[in-house]
């Protein structure tokens, strides 16, 4: 973990995601048009599987003293798709995300025209829209329900992950997630590791998109 910056200074950009093998591809990924000065900070928090695990990982993570209190936060990782015609290696970008919970306000996403532009540039398909939150893994009929709801992805940490960074303070959060699985494509179905190896590609190539949009947000202020 990096050391606390001075009060004065620009707080890391916090990247959260659930998986090992995700942690690992955002890490020691494309780092390209990110060398030198321009480069901001960042920390990659692996929180665990679900939506509990999420918030635990995130009180503790942007709690009063820590490195990333300040942090802008981006929820990142594998979703599945719920539209017709998605494809693994497709990427989304929430507008908001809903929580699984009943009640549960959506978080809205308001700074995320940087990602969608930077994400198109590298010629990646990309998706916008209602990101929704699951306590399980979601198939067949529910999959078809949750899409006639308005949700164009769904996954388990992403609401949970910008509820606690939002309700923790008024800071930019983001989620971008990449399709592993679609209703063409499920995970049951022969070519899983085709699909797995496209997302785990797309998602290794996300770090200088996500370096892009932490910039976005500082140039305001300087």
């Amino acid at each position: 973990m990096p050391k606390r910056p001075p009060p004065d200074a620009d707080p890391p950009l916090l990247i959260a995601c659930a998986l090992g093998i995700e942690r690992f591809a955002l890490r020691g990924g494309d780092r390209g048009g990110a060398a030198g000065a321009e480069r901001p900070e960042v920390v990659v928090l692996r929180t665990g599987i679900g939506p509990q695990a999420a918030e635990s990982a995130l009180t503790e993570a942007l709690g009063e003293g820590t490195v990333t209190a300040r942090s802008p936060v981006v929820a990142s990782g594998f979703c599945a798709g719920l539209a017709p015609g998605m494809r693994p290696g497709d990427v989304v970008v929430a507008e908001a995300t809903r929580d699984h919970r009943p009640g549960a306000p959506d978080v809205t996403c308001r700074d995320n025209g940087p990602l969608l532009g930077a994400l198109r540039r590298r010629g990646l398909t990309v998706h916008s829209g209602l990101l929704r939150g699951s306590d399980h893994v979601v198939r067949g009929p529910e999959r078809a329900a949750l899409h006639a709801a308005g949700a164009i992805a769904v996954d388990m940490e992403s609401a949970a992950t910008l509820g606690v960074a939002r309700r923790s303070g008024g800071r930019p959060v983001a989620a971008v997630r990449v399709v592993v699985d679609a209703p063409e494509h499920e995970l049951v179905r022969i070519g899983t590791v085709r699909g797995g190896i496209s997302a785990f590609t797309v998602l290794r190539s996300m770090l200088p998109v996500f370096y892009e949009w932490h910039r976005s947000l500082l140039l305001p202020r300087r």
